[in-house]
């Protein structure tokens, strides 16, 4: 069967080197050894067909960690293709870098991701900021020393809602991973109001990432803490729970009893937990608290 695919993969017919590419998917799906055709299927990948680029890309995603030697071949052709002028290839091939796990190749890949995260092309951007944090997870030493964390804070200035949102969700994750990207990444009241403003343009889960990012800031005075919860408060009455739940938690107590009325019913028992926890207990003098601390005084209540 090897034998048979590897003469397929060679053809000169595009058709039948497809066919022979989902067969060889199809057989890693179901556990089979395919990694004898790693050279063969890595050749298929100088294809303008978007379709057949996207099953070389899945093969080469299971398989570069336990071929880092032969993975190398890739290189060139994802230098290439970052430069395609379809978005959608040149999205595929970064988002594609960052789920290779293979040290070897991972300095070659600088370059490509950095022009991918000033692209023109707002998709393009997006997978980008997310293919930063991947690589953050690989070499964290790298992304700081490349300048990719600047790069990155820079999208959170992003005319492009979706691109925001995706570099509060890439940031969020690096800070949870290194302490010491915080200095770099660290919100201030210009980056939070442009963080708001994008929130009105955002998907759901966008309105999420950004929203958790929020919750975990500190507001300089009351003034500004009044500010963001005017802001924040219309998003408790969203019809996604999970928006909702977020915006509780940059949102004081007072403006959670109106959603006891809500339709959702995890909403409303959140909304009560907090309600109960405001009347049995004294104000916590800071507003921004999680609502892991509220939820702790309401069980020791």
């Amino acid at each position: 069967e090897i034998f048979e695919l590897k003469a397929e993969l060679n053809s000169d017919k595009k058709e039948k080197k497809k066919e022979a590419v989902k067969k060889v998917i199809a057989s890693m799906t179901v556990g089979k050894d395919v990694s004898a055709l790693f050279p063969d299927v890595v050749n298929c990948m100088q294809t303008d067909n978007l379709e057949l680029k996207k099953l070389v890309y899945l093969y080469l995603m299971n398989y570069a960690k336990s071929q880092p030697d032969m993975a190398i071949m890739a290189v060139n052709t994802f230098v290439k293709d970052c430069e395609d002028s379809n978005p959608l290839i040149r999205a595929l091939a970064v988002r594609t870098m960052g789920c290779i796990r293979v040290d070897k190749i991972t300095e070659y890949l600088c370059e490509p991701l950095r022009k991918c995260l000033k692209d023109e092309d707002p998709y393009v951007r997006k997978t980008a900021a997310v293919c930063v944090a991947k690589l953050h997870d690989i070499n964290a030493q790298l992304v700081e020393d490349q300048g990719f964390l600047d790069l990155l804070r820079d999208l959170l200035s992003d005319s492009n809602p979706m691109v925001v949102a995706n570099a509060v969700a890439a940031i969020s994750e690096i800070m949870d991973a290194s302490p010491n990207a915080a200095q770099v990444l660290e919100m201030n009241s210009g980056t939070i109001n442009k963080l708001l403003t994008a929130l009105n343009e955002c998907t759901e889960w966008g309105q999420v990432f950004i929203l958790d990012s929020i919750s975990n800031y500190t507001p300089k005075d009351d003034k500004e803490a009044q500010s963001i919860c005017e802001r924040v408060t219309p998003r408790l009455a969203h019809a996604n729970a999970a928006v909702v739940l977020s915006a509780v938690k940059v949102s004081i107590c007072e403006r959670v009893t109106p959603r006891l009325a809500h339709a959702n019913a995890a909403v409303v028992l959140l909304a009560v937990k907090v309600s109960i926890c405001e009347r049995v207990t004294p104000p916590h003098p800071n507003w921004h608290t999680p609502m892991l601390q509220w939820y702790s005084q309401l069980s020791r209540w």
